[in-house]
């Protein structure tokens, strides 16, 4: 089991960013989630996970336990892989179903996130999603 998905969720999220009145305290936020994502292993740094439309290098692994997906990933930039935390809180630990009912984009609008991302990171951010929104779909 991923040690990041049972330990943060999306509301706790949304409840902490409404603490912050700057958007430079949510980004440090962000990027500290980030920073408590576990590091992917080199062996799973591979093309094959490589998240493609993203401005940094985003690497995408996944696996089913009883039902449930699990998404591990990780990113050479600082502020990409607290975006991916931010992603994983929404979707980790919850069954392909949940996760395709999960309105993403209702989360991204309550985070008020995507106006404060450039394009390509937006960009960047919806590549993340697809990928484990295809995944589910697959399953």
């Amino acid at each position: 089991m991923s040690q990041f998905g049972t330990e943060i969720t999306s509301d706790e999220i949304l409840d902490t960013l409404a603490f912050f009145d700057s958007w430079e305290d949510r980004y440090k936020y962000i990027i500290d989630l980030g920073r408590e994502l576990p590091p992917l292993d080199e062996q799973h740094r591979t093309e094959q996970n490589l998240v493609r439309g993203c401005q940094s290098q985003v690497w995408l692994t996944s696996r089913v336990e009883n039902g449930v997906l699990y998404f591990d990933a990780d990113s050479d930039a600082f502020i990409v892989k607290g975006l991916l935390a931010v992603v994983l809180a929404a979707y980790n630990g919850r069954s392909p179903e949940a996760i395709l009912a999960f309105d993403i984009e209702d989360y991204f609008a309550r985070l008020n996130l995507l106006k404060h991302l450039s394009v390509t990171r937006g960009n960047g951010l919806r590549a993340m999603v697809k990928r484990i929104r295809d995944t589910a779909e697959a399953l």
